[in-house]
């Protein structure tokens, strides 16, 4: 059975961080592309990462420089670091196999003024 599932969301402050993962079900994980997405009360989801078969990451503006999507094909895991956490980065994150059109049921994150 194919599975993605998220962990790692939770209840953070402003300027804090936070570590997603998103375990998958097998190694089929390794040779996907992966993305981040999140999806906010009343708004509609929105890529946040993405990593390619080749490792390249692209990466939201919202997110730039504070968010880091990697893999480690050893766990099939694809990470998501997220620092200097903003309010609104407040969501529900969802992972997903792009490519093969698998999802993750999300993980909330709730970040504090």
């Amino acid at each position: 059975q194919v599975r993605l599932v998220e962990s790692g969301g939770g209840l953070a402050q402003a300027g804090g961080s936070l570590r997603l993962s998103c375990a998958a079900s097998g190694s089929w994980i390794r040779v996907s592309t992966m993305g981040w997405y999140r999806q906010a009360p009343g708004k509609q989801r929105e890529l946040v990462a993405l990593i390619t078969l080749g490792d390249t990451t692209n990466y939201a503006d919202s997110v730039k420089g504070r968010f880091t999507i990697s893999r480690d094909n050893a766990k099939n895991t694809v990470d998501l670091q997220m620092n200097s956490l903003m309010p609104e980065d407040t969501a529900v994150y969802y992972c997903s196999a792009t490519n093969r059109g698998y999802w993750g049921q999300g993980t909330q994150v709730t970040v504090s003024s």
